[in-house]
């Protein structure tokens, strides 16, 4: 009775280790489907005014994800705005010069200058022949010469006067003018630029995974507003022992089992690369050596378009 009972321990024992061992060789090389992510940043601190999306929403390149309220920005706006008027009217003035009241004026008195100048040389060639006739002294001569030089000298400052009205500014002043004009059209496009950082874009076509503030929350730079996974990058990713690894090379077609779906695709390896630890691997029940080196297989689905349909983190098998 002992020895039949000792045969069925036997025979117990045999049929677990050759149960153990065959689920060893025939244990699947399990791995997940993964997808890049991306992150929505902002670059101008605001308030969350409007959110124009919804979690697990795809969304196409340029489509508003969210719109801030950002009030400085808007006060700039109008800053800038009165500069450019301020300096294009500053331009304009010295290309135009004087307005046309002023150069009235200017050439009234050029010419009530120059009949002075007339009447002035007039006098002095009277003088100067009652002087050859020792009429006049020498003094009352020399008088009427130098009020004559000072009205020819008014005159022609009037003239010149006259003559850069008419003409604009000199062409220094024009060009600083134009330095202050472009520098408010500069300071126009920078508020202009702020001001479109409101409207939070979407930068690819994307699947909304996380959407971290709600409406009212305050969205500083560079902080993550939306979080999601580009559908266009979809791949597999497995891990392997390096005592398996020999079974796998780039360029490999393969074909992947989805469990969740019960359906297959086909794919083709496309990195192979060495893991920096133990941690990072994606197969359920790893068996391997601790001391052997683990590594990541890539594999490229071989429909994109049916692969983006695919849930991202769902369990695949690789069958080679």
């Amino acid at each position: 009775m002992k020895t039949l009972k000792n045969i069925n321990l036997l025979f117990l024992l045999s049929v677990l280790g050759f149960a153990s061992c065959q689920s060893t060789i025939d244990k699947p090389i399990e791995g997940k489907i993964k997808r890049n992510t991306i992150s929505v940043t902002g670059k101008i601190p605001g308030r969350v005014h409007e959110i124009r999306v919804h979690e697990g929403e795809f969304v196409k390149a340029g489509d508003t994800l969210a719109i801030l309220s950002l009030p400085e920005v808007d006060a700039k706006m109008v800053q800038a705005e009165g500069a450019v008027k301020s300096a294009d009217a500053q331009y304009k003035m010295t290309l135009k010069g004087a307005t046309d009241l002023q150069l009235q004026q200017l050439a009234a008195k050029r010419d009530a200058l120059q009949e002075q100048c007339k009447f002035a040389q007039t006098s002095v060639k009277r003088l100067s022949n009652m002087l050859q006739d020792s009429l006049i002294s020498r003094q009352q001569y020399d008088e009427a010469y130098t009020k004559m030089q000072g009205a020819k000298a008014q005159y022609m400052a009037t003239l010149a006067e006259f003559e850069e009205a008419k003409n604009g500014a000199r062409v220094e002043q024009q060009i600083m003018a134009l330095g202050q004009k472009d520098r408010a059209e500069g300071a126009l496009q920078e508020a202009g630029a702020a001001d479109k950082e409101r409207y939070i874009i979407a930068p690819q076509d994307m699947s909304i995974e996380n959407i971290t503030l709600s409406v009212g929350e305050l969205a500083l730079p560079g902080y993550t507003l939306f979080t999601g996974y580009l559908n266009s990058s979809t791949y597999f990713r497995f891990t392997l022992p390096e005592s398996k690894i020999g079974q796998v090379k780039n360029g490999q077609e393969v074909t992947i089992e989805i469990s969740y779906a019960k359906t297959s695709a086909a794919g083709t390896i496309i990195s192979i690369s060495q893991l920096t630890h133990y941690a990072d691997i994606t197969t359920a029940y790893p068996d391997y050596e601790m001391g052997e080196a683990i590594y990541e297989i890539k594999v490229k689905p071989g429909d994109e378009n049916a692969a983006k349909e695919f849930l991202a983190n769902a369990t695949v098998t690789l069958k080679l």
